[in-house]
Parts: structure tokens; sequence; C-alpha cells
């Protein structure tokens, strides 16, 4: 299923984005997944961006 690697397979792949950090203007680079952040990442100068909890897909945990 070559076809349908391209669509499920783009959603769990990790992206890497940037932010300025708030308290000192140095960039912070994180990863996210699904439009959350993947790992807690910590800039030099203290200021910690935390993980979020991911959104599971609608058809897990449902008994069939």
């Amino acid at each position: 299923m070559a076809v349908m690697d391209g669509c499920e397979g783009s959603s769990k792949t990790w992206v890497l984005e940037e932010m300025d950090c708030p308290k000192c203007g140095q960039v912070i680079e994180y990863y996210t997944s699904r439009g959350r952040i993947v790992e807690d990442v910590k800039c030099a100068c203290g200021y910690e961006v935390k993980a979020q909890e991911p959104i599971p897909f609608p058809n897990e945990g449902k008994e069939k």
C-alpha cells in the first residue's frame, strides 16, 4: 500500500519548528507532531517549553 504511505506517514512525522524565546529572544527549536509539541525543550536562559499530551485518533480505544 505505497499509495497510502504518504497520507498516514505525514501525520506521524515530526516537524522541526522555531520560535523566539519570550524571555531572552533567542531562537528555540522544537519538534511537533499533529500540532503538539513532542518533547520538553529548554532555552539557555532557563525558559522551558513543555511537551503536550497527544490527541488520540478517533478509532483508538474503541471496541468493535
